[in-house]
């Protein structure tokens, strides 16, 4: 890298703000896509110019809560709940698969560009695999239905309650709000 040391990038398309720069009404579909959408690019936009280690800096011991952490944490989610209980693809499962906490216990500064570039790749794979299932579509979750239209709720219920950390973790590391 000739000495340059890589920070985390801003997302390619910024945060819709205000909100009413994305869909807001028509058809649920391209809201709930396009929401889902928004809040990917605040994570990432929340990330932007941290360096390794202060992406994988802890919030308070004991916790492992890091934006790193986070950053594999939704990678995880994406792929585990779109492509692989939506879709029904058969992909390796990432940081440990459901249940596991290594996507928080193990992020480490050394792959942080890796972990923040698997998490970017894994966004265009997980919307392919949406496209191709119908909201009424429904999973067996635990021994129940649920629709495709209710995970991608509990998409955006799983993105807000993570990016609200994001905030104060990024505030804490240098300050910076609003985001």
């Amino acid at each position: 890298m000739n000495g340059v040391t890589w920070t985390s990038p801003f997302p390619t398309e910024p945060p819709a703000l205000p909100i009413t720069d994305g869909p807001i009404t028509g058809d649920e579909r391209p809201i709930l896509v396009g929401m889902l959408a928004r809040q990917r690019s605040c994570l990432l936009d929340v990330c932007a110019g941290l360096t390794p280690a202060q992406l994988a800096e802890r919030a308070l011991p004991p916790s492992t809560l890091s934006l790193l952490g986070l950053v594999r944490h939704l990678a995880k989610v994406e792929r585990i709940w779109l492509r692989q209980r939506v879709a029904g693809e058969d992909v390796a499962p990432l940081y440990g698969g459901p249940g596991s906490d290594s996507d928080f216990d193990d992020a480490d500064p050394t792959a942080a560009e890796r972990d923040v570039a698997v998490f970017v790749a894994e966004l265009p794979l997980a919307d392919a695999a949406l496209a191709r299932v119908p909201l009424d579509h429904e999973i067996d979750f635990r021994g129940r239905a649920m629709s495709v239209r209710a995970v991608l709720l509990h998409m955006h219920t799983e993105y807000a309650r993570h990016l609200g950390h994001a905030d104060m973790l990024r505030e804490r590391i240098d300050g910076v709000t609003g985001r």
